[in-house]
């Protein structure tokens, strides 16, 4: 064989092992890649139980109960048309009140109920840590007194 062929044929070789791991983790990424619902759009979509979604919105002020594990927690997440219950076993963040904005990673159930498996709270532009909730900043705004004069 002559070396232009040996080139050539190393070439497909490797755009055929490159084309295949391509497929290969586009395969795998599509089995764990989870989709983001809001209650409305998951009340409309068709998700098969078990299948890991992302849930969204806002916890309904009033729905937090927490089991007597102490770890136990069930709430509604709710947007502007619908609500979901979701039910999560773990440690809360510290910002998640209700109220508050959440994302949830988990699965549905068969009965409809959203099994989170992480929780990440949201907050706004103007949160203040509960460390910081006393301090008066108005003083400190309306001064002019910097380190380099």
């Amino acid at each position: 064989m002559k070396p232009k062929h040996q080139r050539l044929l190393l070439a497909l070789i490797a755009v055929v092992a490159l084309v295949s791991a391509g497929l290969i983790a586009a395969s795998a990424l599509r089995e764990e890649a989870s989709y983001f619902y809001t209650p409305t759009t998951l009340a409309a979509a068709n998700v098969e139980p078990g299948k890991a979604i992302r849930l969204g919105g806002m916890v309904q002020k009033g729905s937090i109960m927490r089991g007597s594990d102490g770890v136990s927690i069930t709430f509604i997440v709710q947007d502007q048309e619908s609500s979901q219950k979701v039910a999560y076993r773990g440690i809360t963040p510290d910002l998640f009140v209700e109220g508050s904005g959440v994302v949830a990673d988990g699965r549905l159930r068969p009965d409809g109920i959203f099994v989170a498996e992480s929780l990440l709270a949201k907050h706004d532009e103007n949160y203040v840590p509960k460390e910081l909730a006393d301090i008066d900043m108005t003083a400190a705004e309306n001064t002019k007194n910097t380190i380099s004069q």
